[in-house]
């Protein structure tokens, strides 16, 4: 087997604080949580006490003041243990990065110790009703009115949307522009107009909150705008989509490699003819050629986190790694369910529950369609009718 080189000591030893934390406080209540349609308020604060979250900001901000490896074994951890319902990531590695870049000092004083402590959940509103990928077409509306905005507008699937108390929201501070017209504005869910709607029922990810967020003449200061200038959205959002969509291709890998490993267990014990599962060529084919897939993409994520720990990896390769990581996530998942037989299907194995969770890595964080869309371009940069490429 080929040997990861990418983690320090210091990363796997707090690899083995979130094995534990996931043991003792995720694990034995997440099937209740998938009922309940979120995870609790109290779990945010028990891992904000031991580090987990906002693991990658400065301390002076009240982080770990780690690096984007302690989030990759972060975010491991969780996708090898089927635990979808904690969504640490979304809140620490893609809502707090755009307050530490973008915010004012006043901004990161108020908000970041708060995120780290668990005692305030972030949430990104970006997808509404009419679409998701196209963020340039949005709707949602924030205009200004002396020193203060006026928010109308509504957005869906956003996760921690039941729980949230601030929002990173994508909204038009310039209606009749497209990307120019886009900016970020920070939203306390507890102010006058903003309603959430209902829990949106979902095939798979059961216990994490998702839901529709309504906007009703509600106003904020001008001051939460992130960044200098009202037009800067467009451009903030993407400086970050390149590790949102890595996170993405993170859990994409380690869950299939959780899947590959519950399914070799079980074919070596389960009997079946008077061998088991394990003594079938058929078995052994399909498992060794999952196995090599994994390995092969193993190495791609692995050269993409260290890349991008140096802030060297680029949006076209990162939409690579998403692409064939969730594409192949869906193909193990699959695979391995059919091994499990009837098993598989009921919903108390976790093969089960991996498989309809998997589903959703293809749309989150940009569809699979959408990251063809980005290589395709780079590859092929659109021409004039004359033949010049555009610039």
């Amino acid at each position: 087997m080929i040997a990861r080189t990418i983690f320090s000591a210091d990363h796997e030893i707090f690899r083995g604080t979130v094995r534990r934390f996931i043991a003792e406080h995720v694990t034995p209540f997440h099937a209740d949580w998938e009922k309940a349609g979120q995870v609790p308020r109290d779990l945010w604060q028990k891992a904000g006490e031991i580090g987990l979250l906002c693991c990658n900001i400065p301390e002076i901000y009240g982080g770990m003041g780690g690096d984007f490896l302690h989030t990759a074994v972060l975010i491991e951890e969780f996708a090898a243990a089927g635990a979808t319902g904690p969504t640490f990531y979304l809140h620490s590695d893609i809502v707090a990065p755009y307050l530490l870049e973008f915010g004012s000092e006043t901004q990161k004083q108020h908000w970041l110790p708060r995120m780290a402590r668990g005692e305030v959940i972030g949430a990104l509103g970006m997808s509404e009703p009419a679409g998701g990928s196209d963020v340039q077409a949005m709707r949602t509306q924030a205009i200004r009115d002396a020193d203060e905005y006026v928010i109308n507008g509504q957005k869906v699937f956003i996760t921690n949307g039941h729980t949230a108390d601030l929002l990173v929201l994508a909204c038009k501070t310039d209606p009749k522009a497209r990307g120019k017209g886009v900016s970020l504005v920070l939203v306390e869910t507890n102010r006058p107009g903003f309603t959430r709607g209902r829990k949106l029922e979902k095939i798979g990810c059961k216990a994490q909150d998702t839901a529709e967020l309504f906007f009703s003449d509600l106003r904020v200061p001008v001051g939460n705008l992130l960044g200098a200038e009202e037009g800067s959205g467009f451009a903030q959002l993407m400086t970050q989509l390149a590790q949102e969509r890595l996170i993405q291709a993170i859990r994409g890998v380690s869950s299939a490699e959780a899947a590959l490993r519950w399914t070799l267990d079980y074919v070596a014990q389960r009997e079946m003819f008077g061998k088991t599962l394990a003594d079938f060529q058929n078995t052994r084919f399909q498992l060794a050629e999952l196995h090599a897939e994994i390995l092969t993409q193993r190495v791609f994520v692995d050269h993409c986190i260290a890349l991008h720990a140096r802030r060297d990896l680029d949006a076209t390769d990162a939409a690579a790694a998403k692409l064939v990581t969730t594409e192949l996530q869906g193909k193990v998942m699959d695979r391995c369910l059919q091994f499990f037989g009837g098993w598989g299907y009921m919903w108390e194995y976790p093969i089960a529950r991996a498989f309809v969770d998997a589903r959703m890595c293809r749309i989150g964080g940009g569809t699979a369609e959408v990251m063809k869309q980005i290589i395709g371009n780079a590859l092929l940069p659109k021409r004039s009718k004359v033949g010049v490429t555009r610039t």
